[in-house]
């Protein structure tokens, strides 16, 4: 993938991450720790139900991580196949005898266009994560 066009996904998937990060999971981790110190403090406790209690406190983050790991993976995915696929056709120009120059420009368009069309993605898929995120744990 051309590197302009690395570039402007990561920077938005950065962008997307941390507003994903300062909006849900900084309060998911927040709730955690104080939750584990929780557990902490309850004396009558064995030490096995202290580690069950924080294990339980830990749980809503996990599966958040897990969640926001899983629909980046995902995306990345997708957005890798449609590249792929202007790899594939740009080897069959050439293959077909197309010049190079016009096969590089035919490759860049195609470049661009997969990157367009997954920029536009990337607005759902940050609602629908944040609300995936914020059934986490109610």
């Amino acid at each position: 993938m051309a590197e302009v066009q690395q570039l402007r996904v990561q920077e938005a998937v950065d962008a997307m991450v941390k507003s994903v990060e300062k909006e849900n999971i900084r309060k998911m981790q927040g709730l955690m720790f104080r939750c584990s110190a929780n557990c902490c403090e309850d004396n009558q406790a064995s030490m096995q139900q202290v580690h069950q209690c924080i294990e339980r406190c830990h749980a809503p983050l996990a599966q958040a991580q897990a969640l926001v790991t899983s629909e980046l993976e995902r995306f990345q995915d997708r957005l890798a196949r449609c590249t792929m696929h202007c790899n594939d056709k740009a080897k069959d120009s050439i293959d077909a005898g197309n010049k190079e120059q016009q096969v590089k420009r035919q490759l860049d368009s195609c470049v661009t266009k997969c990157v367009d069309d997954h920029m536009h993605l990337i607005p759902t898929m940050t609602k629908k994560m944040k609300e995936s995120l914020s059934s986490i744990g109610k």
